[in-house]
């Protein structure tokens, strides 16, 4: 792998290779990125389910209201919060 060098010695740049502690480097922030993109995909799709629980228990809560029905305690919560 090659990386280019631009000063002002080299205005137009230099090509030179990779070093193995650069290419190794490399590899680590792309593992990095990549553990931090699947985390944050795991972490909004639990988001979503939590929402979508809350959802159904608030329904829930509001067909025993209209009914008469008692209520668990979690379904009064979701009208009390």
């Amino acid at each position: 792998m090659k990386k280019l060098i631009v000063n002002p010695e080299n205005p137009n740049g230099i090509s030179v290779d990779l070093t193995a502690e650069e290419i190794e480097q490399m590899n680590t922030d792309i593992a990095n990125e990549e553990a931090k993109a699947t985390a944050k995909t795991e972490s909004e799709a639990q988001a979503q389910a939590d929402k979508e629980a809350k959802d159904v228990l608030k329904a829930s809560a509001k067909a025993k209201l209209i009914a008469g029905e008692a209520l668990t305690e979690d379904e009064a919560n979701t009208i009390v919060l």
